[in-house]
């Protein structure tokens, strides 16, 4: 979206964390006043990362300009990055969270943002509905081949590549850019600390822990993957 602002070599995402370029809307929209010293401060180019379900957006976000980019990633894999997310952020005097407790209130639809399932149905009805409005992409095809993922992202949100662009590998360096390997290697994302709030603060490491496809099966038994796929089968009955 801003790749005729910024070049290759003095990109914002070489100096700040990902979610420092892409904030949270729930960690910098609290309360009327947050909104309103957020709204005069932002870049006229204003992207958002959110985990809210398509249920709770509010209607103006269809009826308006915007455009929603969802990424579905693997049941198990979710399952897994959110538990090892979870303990990143768990004060250190409660006690020891196992990955037991997390798949059994996983498979209950407990979930900081509700039932998993739901919160994909949600999106996925509304790409059928709004295609022009909602991209869904899937994580494992993003890995299999960022370029055509890319390219589909470009043409979604009215900025596709030109003939210039794609003589200039332009597509192939913003792969490179934003891809795990280089990102978990910059400085700021080893050392840097994103602030949610006063309260609460995350190293930006923990945003980036893997990125690997599968890895659920380091974690998860056989048994505990095929429960989780039978009810994936369930609830989302082949939409995805």
């Amino acid at each position: 979206m801003n790749r005729d602002r910024f070049d290759f070599s003095s990109h914002p995402l070489l100096t700040k964390g990902p979610h420092d370029c892409i904030p949270f809307l729930e960690s910098i929209i609290q309360d009327e006043t947050s909104y309103q010293d957020y709204r005069i401060s932002c870049l006229p180019r204003r992207l958002f990362a959110t985990h809210i379900p398509c249920s709770l957006l509010p209607a103006s976000v269809m009826s308006s300009g915007c455009k929603i980019v969802y990424v579905f990633h693997e049941t198990k894999d979710v399952l897994v990055s959110n538990w090892h997310y979870m303990k990143k952020l768990r004060l250190k005097d409660l006690p020891s969270f196992p990955i037991e407790d997390a798949f059994d209130l996983f498979c209950k639809g407990v979930s900081h943002y509700g039932p998993f399932w739901d919160h994909v149905s949600g999106y996925w009805k509304a790409s059928l509905e709004n295609p022009d409005k909602v991209l869904f992409l899937t994580y494992e095809n993003m890995k299999k081949d960022p370029i055509v993922c890319l390219t589909k992202l470009a043409k979604f949100l009215d900025k596709p590549f030109c003939l210039e662009e794609e003589r200039e590998e332009v597509v192939q360096e913003i792969v490179k850019l934003c891809s795990f390997e280089n990102l978990s290697s910059l400085e700021i994302n080893q050392t840097g600390v994103l602030h949610f709030s006063p309260q609460i603060s995350l190293e930006n490491r923990h945003f980036l822990r893997k990125g690997q496809v599968g890895d659920w099966t380091n974690h998860l038994t056989v048994e505990m993957g095929e429960q989780l796929d039978e009810i994936t089968r369930q609830k989302l009955c082949g939409l995805v």
